[in-house]
């Protein structure tokens, strides 16, 4: 076994004790931010019902703020205009009890940060909670991106970009082009078709022409952080034109990754037109080295992703029809869609009159 992989599964090694560490101050980070939200909701709350109860108008808002501050000076957040977002937050979502309940649980140790809560509402920042409530109308839609959120680990900054993009109408638009249920155990083809997407943004390379395979692999490497940011939680890079040697010849795989979740080394193999059925058979026996190679004893087998400008459906479903190991065939985007760079730049103007 190569000295790339043994220090990839010493990282991997390194990176689940992290993990162990980093779930515990997350439980604890989890517990104050859902009792936050809870307790801001609560405000929005009191304020609706005294509202609704004594007729008082928007300005009761703009005193409570200057009496709290006065009362608890060192209290940050409830200024005149969070209390504002409160009291929207309260309107908007009369279904918070279930988020009682999951402070509730939060406060149970034994739970995993991944499994204590049964509403996405308790997990992500009120910031967040503040943009979705200015920026998203629909609730079904806003549910979509916090889990979005919670899955890939968003910022405010990185939320506010993928709302930009419309990234959840993009989504309703994907069929996943795969064979996983029909090679991985159930258990790992769901865990798989959750980790690869259908498409890729790969705007951050800054191409605007046509490129080699080996200039894009060239500028992939080059900016491999935002790649692997792109590809999601849990994979870590071993190397590009990563060889293999097997009975006196040599192959080279494009981009080899490995995924801490999976357990599973992950070939990327790269190319620059549309899908075509031979790139199947190529990484069937890509994965078949790999396997026979370099996977480890208690780890699961390859993946591969064949990363393509565009790519048929159809065509994909048939070329993966008898094949036995787990292939994934993606598209990549290098600049936005004409129509979504359009609607981007008129909401960036309309943002800027705003603020004028």
């Amino acid at each position: 076994m190569s000295k790339e992989i043994e220090i990839v599964k010493y990282q991997s090694l390194l990176g689940e004790i992290k993990t162990a560490i980093q779930h515990a101050r997350l439980r604890a980070t989890l517990t104050a931010n859902a009792e936050m939200i809870l307790l801001y909701w609560q405000t929005g709350k009191l304020i609706a019902e005294r509202q609704q109860q004594e007729g008082w108008s928007a300005k009761v808002i703009p005193r409570l703020a200057a009496d709290l501050q006065h009362e608890f000076a060192n209290l940050k957040g409830f200024s005149e205009r969070n209390l504002g977002y409160m009291l929207r937050f309260a309107l908007e979502y009369p279904e918070i009890p279930i988020l009682q309940q999951a402070v509730a649980k939060l406060q149970d140790t034994d739970n995993e940060p991944s499994t204590v809560l049964p509403q996405p509402v308790a997990k992500i920042p009120w910031g967040h909670h503040i943009l979705l409530m200015e920026k998203v109308k629909d609730k079904a839609v806003r549910h979509w991106y916090m889990q979005q959120t919670i899955e890939k680990g968003w910022s405010r900054d990185w939320l506010l970009n993928a709302i930009k993009m419309d990234s959840y109408a993009y989504a309703q638009k994907q069929i996943k082009s795969h064979n996983f249920s029909e090679t991985l155990p159930s258990i790992h083809s769901d865990y798989a078709t959750e980790v690869f997407k259908d498409a890729y943004h790969l705007g951050f390379l800054g191409i605007t022409e046509k490129v080699k395979e080996s200039e894009l692999e060239k500028r992939l490497v080059e900016k491999i952080k935002s790649f692997v940011l792109e590809l999601g939680k849990g994979f870590t890079f071993i190397g590009n034109q990563y060889r293999l040697e097997y009975n006196n010849k040599e192959y080279f795989v494009d981009m080899l990754f490995f995924h801490r979740g999976l357990r599973s080394l992950v070939a990327i193999e790269l190319k620059i037109g549309s899908f075509k059925a031979e790139y199947v058979g190529k990484m069937n026996l890509y994965l078949s080295l790999l396997d026979k190679l370099e996977k480890g004893e208690h780890e699961n087998q390859s993946i591969g992703i064949i990363l393509c400008a565009d790519k048929d459906h159809l065509d994909v479903e048939i070329a993966l029809q008898d094949i036995n190991k787990p292939i994934g065939v993606a598209e990549y985007q290098l600049l936005l869609p004409k129509d979504e760079l359009q609607t981007l730049v008129l909401n960036e103007m309309s943002t800027i009159e705003k603020e004028q």
